[in-house]
């Protein structure tokens, strides 16, 4: 009788040991190809690579005729989305340190001159946007906007505008404004499931107040990043799922039109991907059919890319940065993509900046968000180094 209880009580102890070490390495590492990296850092330090020249390569591969350096080094701080405010003045969001800083660039000379926090303690800030004089930011759980003063670089007067589910394996929040309209992209929860809440694993559109928040677009497992063409509408980069092996499902951008009167327009997940391909979790029923009457992705991305960023350039170009996998054998992603897109389609795909890699394993970056200034200056964020780097000719 003694043994057996020895032995009830070493199974309990085993039992509590994994799950405290499933959840503290396998599940926070789930919430790392979405936000805030938690790989381990490299052995070399990016920044003696940098800066570098198209003719002089060292460690990237960069469009001829350009030059890739630091504009800012967070010194800790991992920077995810960028903006820039009506001043000309860079901020970025930092999720894990709960700030938005402002990177102003006083003497113009490519680096910048003081980092500045604009708000703090707030919860898990992601998408950040300015629009005359108010600063508009996304934490997990809710969007508001303050009064923002370009000129002292401070915000105040916070006004939350609504709420979001919060948390969840997809924590954060993204929003745009275009057309007078606020747009706000909202996680899945989960890797694949049936969600509760028709909030999540979507697109929202509301008033700049707020007022008549609805779902623009639905089944969207997570589109952290989208940008708007000419006509307005929305080209969005959606990570797909995990645990189907190397090569599926494929990561995509899907095409939504703002002005369609059909809402909310359904992209599929969980039950499809791609174009119109369905899920093998789901594989009878009503959902045998389903995939036939969803959206298919406007482009396929190779598996576990992780695209984040995304914005045109002045010729029209797409460009996508690849923040890279955690769950495929071999790294894949880890670099910035460009796009030609013909007849509204994406006519193919090249590297544009690579060299987030080093050998064949060894992680240097990852790349976050991609925003131009004025003088088509192309600024990068990344989450990994704490790096804000500027492509410029």
């Amino acid at each position: 009788m003694k043994r057996y209880i020895e032995f009830l009580a070493f199974i309990l102890l085993l039992t509590v040991s994994s799950y405290y070490l499933a959840q503290k390495y396998l599940f926070v590492n789930f919430s790392a190809r979405n936000l805030v990296s938690r790989i381990v850092p490299p052995n070399k330090d990016v920044k003696q690579f940098l800066p570098q020249t198209s003719e002089n390569s060292t460690q990237f591969t960069i469009p001829n005729g350009m030059n890739l350096g630091i504009f800012a080094d967070l010194k800790g701080d991992l920077p995810r989305v960028l903006a820039f405010d009506t001043g000309g003045t860079l901020l970025t969001s930092i999720p894990a340190s709960g700030k938005i800083l402002a990177l102003p660039d006083e003497d113009g000379n490519g680096v910048v001159d003081k980092i500045v926090t604009v708000l703090s303690s707030l919860n898990k800030p992601h998408g950040i946007v300015v629009d005359g004089n108010y600063l508009y930011v996304a934490e997990t759980n809710a969007v508001s906007r303050y009064s923002y003063d370009s000129t002292t670089l401070t915000a105040a007067g916070r006004e939350q505008l609504f709420t979001l589910p919060g948390g969840g394996r997809h924590f954060s929040r993204t929003i745009k404004i275009n057309a007078n309209k606020l747009y706000t992209s909202v996680g899945s929860s989960c890797d694949v499931c049936d969600e509760d809440n028709t909030n999540r694993a979507a697109i929202l559109v509301s008033n700049l107040d707020g007022s008549d928040l609805k779902v623009l677009a639905k089944g969207l497992r997570n589109t952290v990043f989208f940008t708007f063409d000419k006509q307005g509408n929305i080209w969005g980069n959606d990570m797909g799922r995990d645990f189907l092996g190397d090569n599926l499902p494929p990561d995509e951008i899907n095409f939504i039109d703002v002005k369609a009167s059909n809402l909310p327009l359904n992209y599929g997940w969980p039950y499809c991907y791609g174009k119109g391909i369905r899920d093998n979790k789901y594989k009878s029923g009503q959902v045998s059919t389903y995939c036939t009457s969803t959206l298919n992705s406007k482009y396929d991305y190779p598996a576990h890319v992780a695209p984040l960023g995304i914005t045109f350039d002045r010729e029209g170009n797409l460009l996508a940065a690849f923040h890279g996998s955690w769950n495929s054998s071999t790294p894949v992603g880890y670099k910035i993509v460009k796009m030609s897109i013909f007849a509204g389609d994406v006519g193919g795909m090249t590297d544009y900046v690579k060299g987030f890699v080093r050998g064949k394993d060894e992680i240097l970056g990852r790349p976050v968000d991609l925003i131009y200034d004025d003088n088509d200056n192309l600024f990068i964020s990344d989450d990994h180094t704490g790096i804000i780097y500027v492509l410029y000719d």
